[in-house]
């Protein structure tokens, strides 16, 4: 199981809770979002990682790794220059930081 999040500022790890449960680990870099990328609330993008393996607030989950791509849709938050994907399986992967823009409604 992957989750796919978007943090504004990391405040520490995150524990492992069913170590019972068998995980397939894959360490691919973030291709997009990157430095310099913006994105508008309400606008769809596509998270895009490296899926070429040849070895063995939650944006989506349940998703194959080897997909190397999820479409998201831009939560409603507050705009700011520092957030970053974190692609969660066994280990977190973070993309560089990119800006959200447009109105925080809640």
């Amino acid at each position: 199981m992957y989750l796919l999040g978007l943090f504004a500022h990391l405040t520490g790890a995150v524990p492992i809770l069913d170590n019972a449960q068998k995980r397939d680990v894959y360490v691919p870099p973030v291709l997009y979002p990157h430095n310099g990328t913006v994105w508008t609330t309400g606008q769809h993008h596509n998270v895009t990682w490296d899926g070429d393996l040849s070895t063995p607030l939650v944006l989506a989950a349940n998703f194959s790794i080897l997909l190397g791509r999820i479409e998201v849709t831009v939560p409603w938050v507050l705009p700011d220059i520092d957030y970053s994907i974190v692609l969660f399986g066994d280990s977190g992967n973070f993309s560089p930081q990119f800006t959200i823009t447009g109105p925080a409604v809640f």
